[in-house]
């Protein structure tokens, strides 16, 4: 009787690591995982794709698209369990979720132009994230000697970059997407704000499994008031070019249909290219990215459970997204990093539980096996996401900023955030100011605020005289 009482202790709070929870709470907990990182996980692909089509014609290549999508599926639930139990040193047993990275979109488009798009550039991006993968892997062995250049000040304002960047994504998503031609229409408004009060009312009026999935509450909610539009009001509208265009917020039945119900992923679709064009540029933004792990896993462990990340969980972490990267190009997959998304999720709701985080992975490896569980998700309409992804994005800068005061605020470290802050993110906001230097320089540094205010911190910490207390 004791002893289940025990276990009973064990197997209760979704707000702990260790705790393994009723499979019927950890289902839709990391379901929502799954619904706020969707989207994200495979636009990079697509953008690429279509882009490497665009430049040096690809027909094969979009052909590929459903099975790249397939697999960019799978990885990113194969790279998450290996991130949260860890097979050997790869893996920082941290409550993170993997999936395609944006980060590398800038410089990918840098190498479709270099090597001429079409396949032929697709195959180079595949092997410059072969060697890039491996080479972050190695970085992450390297950790503790390089963490000195990581105090809380500098990965707090890694982190409150990275949430400052995401927020305007979120904002574009509220309105229906900036591609959408009913791009901020009212209708689109509405349904994210009632997605957005409705994720409020479950978190803050309710309480246990209802307050911590809100999410995935709020997210359902969206499907069922968007299925409700497409009964009582038009589906399409007449755009300032004289065409007739469907709506965002539409639901695309047909897409679910049309998905097969069971396909097994292909290794190696598309051949890697191994050369020095594609190579050196993706190494460099590697180091980026491992800087921005560490920036992540940070957020997630002082915003989910209250303390900073140990050197282990940091150097696991950032071996994990190496090695990941690498794998998921053998798969053709763009390199898999740790998703800032949810980490404001797990901020938000501080559900940390790795058990309900591995049923939003294996949910992950299903959609990359069905694909109608895929087809599913990916009609979610883009609103429906903004609603939840604002007051997710935004608690990623709360988490920036509880990194940044856990240290005395001193002269210096305020220097350190503001200059990192006013230029790095003001060069991301306004990268038009880049546009005289070389074309690799511009997208490495112009892709978003997160890169120069990462660089611009370590060189600002490295450089100014620290305090007197802590000479």
């Amino acid at each position: 009787m004791g002893k289940k009482k025990d276990q009973n202790k064990v197997y209760t709070s979704p707000y702990e690591f260790e705790g393994r929870i009723p499979i019927k709470k950890a289902i839709p907990l990391g379901l929502q995982h799954v619904l706020a990182m969707f989207v994200g996980n495979l636009t990079p692909l697509l953008i690429i794709t279509n882009l490497c089509a665009a430049i040096g014609g690809g027909e094969d290549l979009i052909a590929m698209q459903v099975t790249l999508l397939q697999n960019a599926m799978l990885m990113a639930g194969v790279v998450t369990l290996i991130q949260l139990y860890a097979v050997g040193p790869v893996g920082g047993k941290v409550p993170i979720i993997m999936g395609t990275s944006s980060g590398f979109i800038g410089v990918f488009q840098s190498v479709a132009n270099v090597v001429g798009g079409g396949v032929a550039a697709y195959g180079a991006m595949m092997g410059a994230s072969m060697i890039g993968g491996v080479f972050e892997g190695v970085l992450g062995f390297c950790i503790k000697p390089l963490r000195k250049l990581l105090p809380a000040v500098v990965t707090g304002t890694v982190v409150l970059s990275i949430g400052l960047s995401l927020i305007s994504v979120g904002v574009s998503s509220f309105g229906g997407g900036s591609s959408a031609k009913d791009y901020g229409s009212v209708e689109n408004l509405l349904l994210g704000l009632a997605v957005l009060v409705i994720i409020l009312i479950f978190k803050h009026y309710f309480k246990g499994m209802a307050s911590s999935s809100c999410i995935l509450c709020g997210i359902i909610a969206g499907y069922i008031i968007a299925a409700l539009m497409g009964v009582f009001l038009d589906h399409t509208f007449v755009a300032t070019d004289g065409t007739e265009v469907t709506k965002a917020w539409v639901l695309n039945w047909s897409k679910v249909a049309e998905a097969d119900w069971f396909a097994l992923p292909k290794i190696m679709p598309v051949k890697p290219v191994f050369t020095l064009k594609a190579i050196i540029p993706v190494m460099i933004m590697f180091i980026v990215t491992a800087v921005e792990t560490v920036g992540d896993i940070s957020g997630v462990m002082e915003g989910g459970i209250g303390r900073e990340a140990t050197d282990a969980e940091l150097s696991g972490g950032v071996i994990c997204d190496g090695i990941g990267s690498s794998l998921a190009a053998c798969f053709g997959v763009l390199p898999n990093t740790s998703f800032s998304q949810n980490v404001g999720l797990v901020t938000m709701t501080k559900v940390v539980n790795r058990f309900a985080l591995a049923c939003g992975a294996i949910f992950l490896i299903a959609c990359g096996l069905f694909p109608k569980l895929a087809a599913l998700i990916s009609i979610m309409p883009q609103s429906v996401l903004g609603g939840a992804a604002v007051m997710m994005f935004a608690s990623i800068v709360i988490s920036g900023i509880q990194l940044i005061v856990k240290e005395s605020l001193t002269p210096r470290n305020m220097t350190i955030v503001s200059v990192a802050l006013g230029l790095g993110y003001g060069i991301g906001a306004n990268s038009a100011i880049l546009n005289q230097l070389p074309e690799n320089v511009r997208l490495i540094f112009g892709g978003s605020g997160i890169v120069p205010a990462a660089i611009v911190a370590i060189l600002l910490n490295l450089c100014l005289p620290k305090d007197k207390k802590e000479a």
